[in-house]
């Protein structure tokens, strides 16, 4: 089975500590931490500048035993300094997390890789790795521009975070993730949505951020992704169910994608039997 890791847009109503409490409770592994909406400075969540949030947390991950798989998100925009993340990736150490989840929105694309560089740099100086999420309405938008971004910036310490709902919406091949290094995918983001979608950006927002699907419930070939990456990675649960959240509890969500994400798995494994 591969280890599953809570995501902060599952359970966006929670805080970190109670949030490893009901990752404990459904058998996750790992949770992710949102630490920034995007910029340094200016769209920080409360665990960046509450200590005692952070130690509360630390201490439910120790005693758990559960660990930080990512935080996120690291956006490079034209007008980012990368250095300004340097706070980020202090509370990032501080809790344990070994990846950090950046995004890539600027057109000029020396100017990009050059600062992809620069952040896999200072993640270096924190024993953590960069993981580049392509978002359709970003500039990045697709695997095939992810690839192209991780070979031009040149880290080793650099990767391609593949989110189900961002693959499909960008029309991504399979045979796309064959064509790359295996050791490039250290986890993934696993979620399902409808198969018939409009591709305007606020319409592929709304889906991104309040209504994805449990695995198995809708239309991305979950299996095929499964299949075509390397065996037992971490499978990030990222799966905001906005409606449904009015109606049930954090915890009774998360035990339904965890069961849903196995059966998901075992389907993918079947071959393999």
């Amino acid at each position: 089975m591969n280890p599953l890791s809570l995501s902060y847009y599952t359970v966006p109503e929670l805080d970190p500590p109670a949030t490893v409490d009901v990752a404990a409770a459904c058998g996750c592994d790992h949770i992710g931490l949102r630490l920034l909406a995007g910029q340094p400075g200016s769209d920080l969540l409360p665990i960046m500048t509450d200590r005692a949030l952070r130690r509360a947390t630390r201490q439910r991950l120790d005693d758990s035993g559960l660990t930080v798989l990512d935080a996120n998100t690291a956006r490079l925009v034209p007008a980012t300094s990368v250095s300004a993340f340097r706070p980020f990736f202090e509370v990032a150490a501080e809790l344990g997390a070994r990846h950090a989840l950046a995004t890539a929105d600027d057109a000029d694309g020396d100017r990009l890789a050059d600062r992809l560089a620069e952040l896999c740099d200072l993640a270096a100086e924190y024993d953590m790795t960069v993981q580049l999420e392509f978002v359709p309405w970003m500039r990045v938008a697709s695997l095939v521009d992810a690839g192209g971004m991780v070979q031009r910036a040149g880290r080793p310490n650099l990767g391609i975070a593949i989110d189900a709902l961002h693959f499909d919406r960008s029309h991504g091949r399979l045979q796309d993730i064959a064509a790359l290094p295996a050791a490039w995918f250290a986890y993934m983001h696993l979620c399902d949505a409808p198969a018939g979608w409009a591709p305007d950006k606020a319409a592929l927002l709304h889906t991104a951020v309040k209504e994805r699907l449990f695995p198995g419930e809708g239309g991305i070939d979950l299996v095929g992704l499964l299949r075509a990456l390397p065996t037992n990675i971490p499978l990030a649960l990222e799966i905001p169910t906005e409606r449904l959240a009015r109606a049930l509890p954090a915890r009774q969500r998360v035990a339904r994608a965890v069961a849903a994400t196995k059966r998901v798995v075992a389907r993918a494994h079947e071959r393999e039997i």
